[in-house]
């Protein structure tokens, strides 16, 4: 079976494995059937169960909860033999009724002009891998189909191609905050909303958006378990973690045998949802149409729809989806300026994506990432 892949989010773009950085190790890694028998010949203390609902085997983490046992002075000592999930980052291949590349903007490397050329690299990856994406194709194609079907016969299935290209349109327009703030309500209030002729509010209610947004960054920290909260591997490649209790963000940071310092503690309703500026834009733009030809993205607007029983239109699932992930984002860099002082520029931007994409790739879908 020829397979088609769609390679359009790396075309032109360079990949680099910056040396100590380490942050693609506090993935627990799934290990294939194929790779079982290695370790559980030769590692077989390091080969366990995933705590994620479906169980599959993954390597072993320090101490539980730190960065992966084969970790050590920042590089890996089984590197010949790392599982296949360990070659493939920053790549993800994307399977919905077809098959996207999406590159993980968490990884410092992928932000270097330096590196080798990302595409060439995606397509020897997808080579390895082509069994399981032609697996994978199949069986999400089907459940797409069905997914299709419901949306038809419930009346709220809309044109994805032209949702994408109204948001791409106003792109500009979803990098001001009170533009965000009206088509948010619109898409919640409205039946079956369109982006034709909405205007930035100037008089948006500056609280309830600012709630809003600390509720979706939030939700993201509020476990105590450093496998599942929001990581920042900042400049100097420390990994910092934030964990919510309550109000109350605390800010640590994860050293190499898994054990947590304590850096600070914030009072999130201290956290003041700001506007980048006009440097800052133009990298929240970039970014924004970036999330817009995702597959992924779609597929957990997809998820949304399905969970909530179909009861919202696609494009105001869609359109209300693109505007949490922006203040979510824009919460994040309101917070990291608090601790770092970045800014809501050009770096400020940066980091705060650097901080968010892991997360944004990590949402739930009706596909899968293979």
């Amino acid at each position: 079976m020829v397979i088609e892949i769609d390679y359009s989010e790396v075309t032109g773009k360079k990949a680099n494995c910056p040396e100590g950085c380490g942050m693609c190790c506090l993935c627990q890694p799934e290990v294939l059937p194929e790779e079982r028998n290695f370790f559980r010949t030769k590692y077989p203390k390091n080969l366990v169960k995933s705590r994620t609902e479906d169980q599959h085997f993954a390597l072993a983490m320090k101490k539980g909860k730190g960065s992966c046992a084969f970790l050590n002075g920042r590089k890996c000592d089984i590197y010949q033999n790392r599982t296949t999930f360990c070659k493939q980052f920053p790549f993800h291949f994307y399977v919905s009724d077809r098959i996207r590349v999406e590159m993980d903007l968490s990884c410092r490397g992928v932000w270097d002009t330096e590196g080798a050329d990302a595409m060439e690299q995606a397509k020897v990856l997808a080579e390895a891998s082509e069994r399981r994406l032609s697996k994978a194709l199949v069986e999400a194609s089907s459940v797409y189909k069905e997914f299709y079907s419901i949306c038809k016969e419930t009346g709220v299935m809309c044109d994805v191609s032209q949702l994408r290209m109204s948001v791409s349109e106003n792109i500009s327009s979803f990098t001001n905050l009170g533009y965000v703030a009206k088509v948010l309500n619109q898409s919640l209030e409205e039946p079956k909303m369109s982006l034709d002729g909405i205007t930035p509010d100037a008089k948006y209610d500056e609280k309830e958006l600012n709630e809003a947004a600390m509720e979706a960054s939030m939700g993201s920290m509020g476990s105590d378990d450093p496998l599942s909260v929001p990581v920042y591997c900042d400049k100097d490649f420390n990994w910092n973690m934030f964990m919510a209790n309550g109000n109350t963000i605390e800010w640590a940071i994860m050293d190499d045998d898994g054990e947590l310092h304590h850096k600070g503690f914030v009072d999130a309703r201290d956290i003041q949802l700001k506007e980048p500026d006009e440097e800052g834009k133009k990298v929240l733009a970039d970014y924004i149409q970036i999330l817009n030809g995702r597959d992924s993205f779609l597929g957990n607007v997809f998820y949304m729809m399905d969970d909530l029983g179909y009861e919202d239109d696609m494009g105001n699932t869609y359109y209300g989806a693109m505007c949490v992930t922006i203040i979510d984002l824009l919460w994040r860099a309101s917070m990291l300026d608090h601790f770092f002082g970045f800014g809501m520029g050009a770096e400020g931007m940066k980091e705060a994506i650097i901080f968010y994409d892991m997360d944004r790739l990590d949402a739930p879908t009706i596909g899968a990432f293979v």
